[in-house]
């Protein structure tokens, strides 16, 4: 299939007839999924309704569900429109990890690899009732960037350390400064009052 004729794009109400349809078909709860409609990602072929697939978002993680197709001739070809979309969606949000329960051979050509042991652990716990098999790609690597992040952040800490103590010793200089200053203004007001004491005119008897 030529994904040239295909055209993605978001759900929108006028859309749900057809995902209603869709949804029932492969016994999906039409109803919990319908309230998720701005999750949904929608292909056309040559203008018409082809197929859709849902992604959430949950943090640093994403997932993609709910994938079917009413033309199953466009489904490769559409699932490579979807994974570029799900790739673009990822990286504005900043997603290490993306998950699936999709079946598909196509996803694991893409390196979708069966989730156990650790790896599974990662799982959002908002996505752990969903019974089944989980399979993921790791985008970017999430033990990498939390030891860089914490790296970046011991040296901010250490700039901030560094910091504040320069602004601690300018305090305690300008404090200095102030008191050497008010000394020096005590003794010249005690000299003036002493000269003036002392050289005060006497008065007539």
């Amino acid at each position: 299939m030529n994904s040239a004729s295909l055209r993605l794009r978001r759900a929108t109400l006028d859309d749900l007839p057809a995902l209603r349809r869709l949804w029932t078909n492969a016994q999906w709860p039409a109803n919990e999924l319908e309230a998720r409609l701005t999750e949904f990602q929608v292909v056309e072929s040559n203008g018409i309704f082809a197929g859709a697939i849902g992604l959430q978002i949950c943090r640093q993680h994403a997932r993609f569900y709910a994938e079917d197709f009413a033309d199953f001739s466009v489904a490769d070809a559409a699932r490579t429109l979807f994974w570029e979309r799900i790739q673009k969606l990822a990286a504005n949000h900043g997603v290490f990890r993306v998950w699936t329960q999709e079946t598909s051979p196509f996803w694991k050509n893409w390196g979708f690899q069966p989730a156990v042991g650790e790896t599974l652990e990662r799982l959002p716990d908002e996505w752990k009732n969903s019974a089944g098999r989980w399979l993921t790609l790791e985008l970017k690597s999430e033990d990498a960037i939390a030891a860089a992040l914490e790296n970046q952040f011991a040296g901010f800490r250490e700039a901030e350390k560094q910091r504040t103590a320069k602004v601690i010793a300018r305090a305690q200089t300008l404090k200095t400064l102030i008191t050497a200053a008010s000394l020096v203004i005590f003794f010249i007001c005690l000299a003036v009052a002493a000269y003036l004491l002392l050289h005060r005119p006497l008065t007539a008897r």
